[in-house]
């Protein structure tokens, strides 16, 4: 959320700082001048992720958001499809997100994020996005949860449902990310999973992502993950 917690989840070993502000939703989006500052904290040690909001049907206004966190720094902009309902509205968001991107640098990633609990928030099903994602020329797919009432993203999906999604991504080509109120207790079924990238915010909260991250928790996440079979 700011320099403060930055300096916290880089002190405590973090492999990618990602930039957000909770109190406007799941992935809500910060401050161009707050992805500038973590930016210039990181100097290239790590990437850094900025979220751009859990976004309804507006291409045009998703593109302006992407390329504004594109140009404040982030190596990562990450896009919500909580108000896309079809495979079609998914694609003319994703390519025109993916076009304002790389255009202003081809060496940033876009990440496509869909929503475990999409079922009670009326969005995309997550099983359709690797395809579209592919399509598009995104790099990254995600699964989060987009209500955090405290059910993690492992209550709505299955772990042969979750396998699939991360099959599909690399068959396409693209990383894969979980999140979605993750917990040290998830640590087991995440190391079987395996993907490319975990988002823990809640875990290193203390369980409370309106809380502030804690460098001791973070040191406590990385080590539970070197330690997990």
């Amino acid at each position: 959320m700011n320099l403060e917690e930055a300096k916290a989840a880089l002190a405590g070993g973090s492999d990618i700082l990602d930039v957000k502000n909770p109190r406007e939703g799941s992935l809500g989006a910060n401050f161009p001048w707050a992805i500038r500052e973590v930016v210039e904290l990181a100097g290239g040690a790590v990437p850094v992720s900025a979220t751009i909001g859990d976004l309804q049907y507006k291409p045009g206004t998703a593109s302006l958001a992407a390329l504004g966190a594109a140009y404040a720094g982030a190596d990562y902009i990450k896009a919500g499809l909580l108000g896309i309902h079809t495979s079609l509205q998914a694609s003319e968001m994703l390519v025109n997100i993916v076009r304002a991107v790389k255009d202003f640098d081809s060496r940033k990633r876009v990440v496509a994020a869909a929503y475990s609990d999409h079922g009670r928030v009326g969005s995309i099903d997550p099983a359709i996005l690797p395809e579209v994602a592919a399509y598009a020329g995104a790099d990254v797919i995600m699964v989060d949860t987009a209500m955090k009432d405290g059910r993690s993203t492992f209550e709505f999906m299955t772990e042969e449902e979750l396998e699939a999604f991360i099959r599909a991504g690399r068959d396409q080509g693209l990383d894969v990310a979980i999140a979605g109120n993750i917990g040290f207790q998830h640590m087991d079924l995440l190391m079987r999973l395996d993907p490319d990238i975990i988002g823990i915010r809640g875990m290193v909260c203390g369980g409370d992502r309106q809380a502030s991250i804690r460098q001791d928790l973070v040191e406590k996440a990385r080590e539970a993950m070197l330690a997990a079979p």
